[in-house]
């Protein structure tokens, strides 16, 4: 037994060698890890004698066990020493950085560069933690020769604050940081030097852009609770995995919208392979998910896409072993994989029909679980999952010919490759299942646009009542949609329209009401002095004084104000106030620009995050795993992991709905 245990972690680290065939970097930090994990496991402490001696030197005893480890590795003995040795270096510097916090109270921070940085790109800084984040950002551009404006930094899985302490962020001692720029390569850079200041131009405009998504995705949510038109005015809706909106407690619904319009946003810039661009907004969307139930984050996908999305963005990065948490996020993702997914996917299968499209997730789960357990030098368990990746990947290749004869039938790629693995490759079976498909989005675009047809006629019956817009807004959305049920809110809580009434065709009538309409009041009934009174509350609009007295019974409720002066009257214009209309119309182009941004990157297909060529996982496959290789990894039984809500822009609807995963 144990011998044939030795053997397949002989075959697995010779398969990783072959992965990293040229790349001495990675074959170091895997002999790292699996030393490591042996001094670990030996109970060895490499800083103290027979190791270590009084003077922090190496001691005779660490040539020994280089010996015994090159051995059970089958590597050179000098290179195993070698690594050791650096392992020893590496813990007597931390403890000296421990004694040294302990003492002066100058915390240690490990440091990871950018990878486009030939130096060691692991590093130590010590600051103290007082310091704001913008004061270690300086000292980290000053310290690694990097532009201070133009690289962000992420410690704890969320980008630095500038304007917080480090102690605020709870950033600790030994604590790790990674360097992400917001400009791409800089080797050319180093070899001619006019092309730093376009680099420099692209890393503003760059940053410039994360600060139009936020505004944009702010933008957009926020219309979601106020949008009266959809036809004119674009938003943000929710839809489950059918393609239907859905309702979510407004606690959460922000919260939802800017997370899942961040992953979005995210995975566009991934597709253009802008990984230090889309690394900060995943991490953000994974911030506002965080606000949401776990309810919710159990019940859809949209989480566990986002956590593979956030580690791929580690290994595209070439950081995937600086962060703890990226075994974290794998193990997260196989989790609510299974709770949403169903055991076998049986979850997934009754609401779907089918399993193919979301294997695409699995495989790129089991090829990252792979690399990461290689960096964690877990070489058993890498070949178990790279395998699975192998085995996976073979079955959700498509023959190009297949996706060429339903290109002639009149579909998209996009459709073909779906439509092909919903359906095992059949193509007779995928032509079927997308024009099902088309015909059900069809269906429901139209039921979408009827409803929201209602909804619109509704707001304008309530506005002719003499409602403002947003007291029919909430009315309506309080009765879900039930038009009878809006009105008997409005009647039964006339504070309504006075906390919500912005409507400028009411903002001018007159706060004293004319004898006409007291008159109007009073001939049907209602005392003169209440009369008044209600009409001064409701700005003149006697059909709405009409209406709230005689639901009261002839009298106002004393939840209104009974004079205008308190809070109804309209604010006086000062000067500033006609000077800044002339700056009005470049804010709304800026927030036009904002959104726009936004929206061209909302993809129109639901089950675009399914959607991949798989270009980048048969580059890493082939590298990692030989086609011709029998080793079978031990049975071990694994996770497997209901459809994810959509983000929608609702745009000239009625629209595809868009999916986020």
């Amino acid at each position: 037994m144990k011998t044939n245990g030795g053997r397949c972690r002989i075959r697995a680290l010779c398969w990783l060698r072959r992965e990293w065939r040229g790349a001495g970097m990675a074959q170091k930090k895997y002999l790292q890890a699996k030393l490591t994990q042996f001094l670990r496991e030996d109970r060895i402490q490499l800083w103290k004698p027979p190791y270590t001696d009084e003077n922090k030197k190496v001691g005779l005893a660490l040539k020994d066990l280089a010996k015994q480890y090159s051995d059970r590795l089958e590597c050179c003995e000098n290179e195993v020493e070698k690594v050791i040795e650096e392992i020893r270096c590496k813990a007597i510097e931390r403890g000296t950085g421990n004694d040294n916090y302990r003492t002066t109270g100058i915390a240690t921070i490990e440091v990871f560069l950018p990878p486009r940085l030939k130096k060691d790109r692991k590093n130590l800084l010590e600051t103290r933690l007082h310091i704001t984040g913008r004061e270690l950002r300086s000292k980290i551009a000053e310290t690694f020769g990097l532009q201070e404006n133009y690289i962000k930094i992420v410690i704890n899985k969320k980008q630095l604050q500038l304007g917080k302490t480090l102690e605020e962020q709870g950033v600790a001692h030994n604590v790790k940081a990674m360097v992400l720029e917001l400009k791409q390569s800089e080797e050319d850079a180093r070899k001619n030097f006019q092309l730093e200041e376009e680099e420099q131009n692209e890393a503003k405009l760059k940053e410039k852009q994360i600060q139009r998504t936020k505004r944009g995705l702010e933008i957009l949510a926020k219309r979601a609770e106020t949008v009266v038109d959809p036809e004119m005015t674009p938003y943000l809706d929710i839809a489950n995995q059918t393609g239907r909106s859905i309702r979510i407690p407004p606690s959460e619904r922000k919260a939802l919208m800017l997370a899942m319009g961040y992953h979005e946003k995210g995975r566009a810039f991934l597709k253009r392979k802008e990984y230090g661009i889309a690394l900060p907004c995943l991490l953000d969307a994974d911030k506002y998910f965080c606000e949401c139930c776990r309810e919710l984050l159990d019940t859809v996908d949209n989480y566990a896409v986002l956590q593979l999305d956030i580690v791929w963005c580690y290994f595209r990065l070439e950081q995937l072993e600086c962060l703890d948490d990226a075994e974290k996020k794998l193990n997260l993702a196989q989790k609510c994989f299974k709770n949403c997914y169903g055991e076998n996917h049986q979850r997934l299968v009754h609401i779907k029909g089918n399993c193919g499209k979301e294997k695409v997730l699995f495989l790129r789960l089991y090829l990252l679980q792979g690399i990461r357990n290689y960096h964690s030098g877990n070489d058993v368990e890498a070949c178990e999952y790279l395998n699975k990746a192998r085995q996976l990947f073979k079955e959700l290749y498509i023959d190009p010919s297949k996706v060429d004869n339903l290109l002639q039938l009149g579909f998209t790629a996009q459709e073909a490759r779906l439509g092909l693995r919903a359906c095992d490759g059949n193509v007779d079976h995928a032509a079927t299942h997308i024009t099902n498909r088309r015909e059900e989005l069809a269906q429901i675009r139209m039921e979408e646009k009827e409803k929201k047809r209602r909804r619109l006629e509704n707001i304008r019956f309530l506005e002719g009542m003499g409602y403002s817009t947003h007291a029919a807004q909430q009315a309506l959305h309080a009765a879900s949609g039930n038009l009878d049920e809006a009105l008997k809110i409005l009647l039964s809580n006339p504070q309504i329209w006075w906390l919500n009434d912005s409507n400028p065709e009411t903002d001018n009538c007159q706060e004293s009401p004319s004898q006409e309409n007291i008159d109007q009041l009073v001939y049907m009934g209602f005392d003169a002095l209440v009369a008044e009174a209600a009409l001064r509350v409701f700005r003149g609009n006697v059909q709405l004084a009409a209406q709230t007295l005689a639901h009261n019974g002839g009298s106002l409720p004393p939840e209104l104000p009974l004079s205008p002066e308190d809070s109804l009257s309209p604010p006086a214009t000062s000067p500033s106030d006609s000077a800044g209309t002339s700056s009005a119309s470049t804010d709304e182009d800026m927030e036009t620009e904002a959104v726009n941004e936004i929206l061209e990157d909302i993809p129109e297909h639901e089950e675009d995050y399914l959607d991949s060529t798989l270009e980048d996982e048969e580059i890493i496959i082939a590298e990692c795993v030989p086609s011709g290789s029998s080793f079978q990894p031990q049975d071990r039984s694994s996770s497997q992991v209901p459809s994810g809500l959509s983000a929608r822009c609702i745009q000239d609807f009625p629209s595809l709905p868009e999916g986020t995963g």
